[in-house]
């Protein structure tokens, strides 16, 4: 039985230069980091990054949300922006959300929200989704 995320790891390019981005930008607590990779804390969850030479960007909607804190979110969203990431999408679900890219342009997402509301939230306005099936 699966009981829990052990960690992510992303395919990166230049592992100087996004260390210093997930470090730096984004804050997470580094644990190590070597020619071919770094690891990372984020709050408990294992974040790593992996140099990969082959790495392709993702054209999908696939990405990777963090927490932050409400009151953290405006400071934390003007950090992101100043540093030069792209923002690729405008928030459109409840909850603040910016979503932008990281220099290899993975898909990440800052989010001050929790899966309870979120749930909360669409059992009040399900809009067009149709047969939803609740298990909470």
């Amino acid at each position: 039985m699966i009981t829990g995320m052990n960690h992510i790891t992303l395919a990166v390019k230049d592992i100087k230069k996004s260390f210093e981005f997930y470090h730096q930008v984004l804050g997470l607590k580094p644990l190590c980091c070597w020619d071919k990779g770094a690891y990372f804390l984020v709050g408990d969850f294992w974040f790593c990054l992996n140099v990969d030479d082959k790495r392709e960007v993702n054209s999908c909607y696939t990405h990777y949300a963090f927490s932050v804190s409400a009151s953290d979110f405006q400071t934390m969203s003007e950090k992101i922006i100043t540093s030069g990431a792209i923002v690729f999408k405008e928030n459109t679900s409840p909850g603040e959300s910016l979503y932008f890219l990281d220099p290899d342009g993975h898909k990440l997402e800052i989010h001050a929200s929790d899966w309870q509301t979120r749930i909360l939230t669409k059992k009040a306005e399900p809009g067009h989704w149709t047969g939803i099936e609740w298990f909470v």
